[in-house]
């Protein structure tokens, strides 16, 4: 089945996206994109290599920490 997933932090959306999900493995797989897009945005934004290595190390758990994540059936 087709999903919308959303992922907002204090009303700001950090991720949206469709995904197949048929399984544990896809469902798993979703959230693993969602990891990535937020930390290669993350990457994008940085502008010294201290902050690099924040980003490398667990800035990506900060900023999904508190956040909402929602999951609907997406219309075919």
């Amino acid at each position: 089945m087709k999903v919308k997933l959303r992922i907002r932090k204090k009303g700001a959306a950090l991720y949206e996206g469709a995904h197949d999900v048929i399984d544990e493995d896809s469902f798993a797989a979703a959230f693993a994109g969602v990891w990535q897009a937020v930390r290669q945005r993350r990457l994008d934004a940085t502008t010294s290599v201290g902050e690099l290595m924040e980003v490398l190390n667990d800035e990506v758990l900060d900023e999904l920490q508190g956040a909402e994540i929602s999951i609907e059936k997406a219309e075919t």
